[in-house]
């Protein structure tokens, strides 16, 4: 088990770390006395797991079986980074080729494969038609206010309305990337993390890529904003997973990094 500790934002000193099950932010601050120290905040991802999934979740997972139900996740989130990956990469302007490589969840770089090439191709043919106008992508927001943090996939401005996107690979919404997207517009609109070329309210949406039940291979969904029920969501959070020290941005558990020492055997040799 790795702990990753990556710096995500250099000009706000923004740190990551992610553990097997845990996922902070800790941005560096000021405190009473003036001196700098890290304020440490959950992941919104993290807070939104342990929002209720709904019925059809569940039946899925009874469906599966956990063993196969976790292989299907990390499968699909592993797709899910390298397509995101390759439309930040359109997004930003550079050549996106059948053969160029991207990382995964995990980091693993390699090609695309054709159900990714075909996500790929399907948000290219949804961009060449809507002709949105890029605002800022993979932006690192953090609430100072709310504590929580994390990474919006894009804002962009389409026919005069500006609308913050979560791309998915997924062929289902789930009620947790509703308030994803809703804590994300919560900490821009209050003025915590400013976003230069907003001129006005902001709109959600989820942009399905890959998308088999239609013609088009994508879906745009408009969501709501549900920004009370990812405070609802946080209280479980809390009550469920966060203690004292954990709020602090310390693990619950500390994992030796030698679980068992190297045994040196000798033969005694007649």
């Amino acid at each position: 088990m790795k702990k990753e500790i990556k710096e995500v934002d250099e000009k706000r000193k923004i740190v990551r770390i992610t553990t097997a099950d845990e996922r902070w932010y800790l941005k560096e601050i000021e405190n009473k006395e003036g001196l700098p120290e890290y304020k440490a905040v959950p992941s919104v991802t993290w807070i939104c797991d342990s929002y209720p999934k709904g019925i059809g979740f569940y039946k899925w997972l009874a469906d599966k079986g956990w063993d196969e139900a976790q292989a299907i996740k990390e499968s699909a989130g592993g797709r899910g980074s390298k397509v995101h990956n390759a439309i930040s990469a359109i997004i930003c302007g550079e050549e996106v080729r059948i053969d160029s490589e991207f990382s995964d969840s995990k980091g693993k770089v390699s090609e695309l494969t054709g159900e990714e090439i075909d996500a790929v191709l399907s948000f290219i043919n949804w961009n060449n038609k809507v002709k949105p106008r890029w605002i800022a992508w993979d932006q690192v927001i953090f609430s100072s206010i709310h504590n929580f943090a994390g990474t919006f996939d894009a804002i962009a401005e389409i026919d005069g309305v500006f609308w913050l996107i979560d791309f998915k690979t997924s062929q289902q919404v789930w009620a947790s990337h509703h308030l994803q997207v809703s804590s994300y517009r919560e900490a821009i609109m209050n003025g915590e993390n400013k976003i230069e070329g907003i001129d006005g309210d902001l709109k959600l949406a989820v942009l399905q890529v890959g998308y088999r039940l239609n013609k088009n291979n994508w879906k745009w969904t408009e969501i709501e904003n549900k920004f009370e029920l990812f405070k609802a969501a946080q209280l479980i959070w809390k009550n469920e997973r966060a203690t004292e020290k954990s709020m602090k941005g310390f693990s619950q558990k500390e994992y030796p990094i030698i679980l068992s020492e190297k045994i040196t055997t000798t033969t005694n040799k007649k």
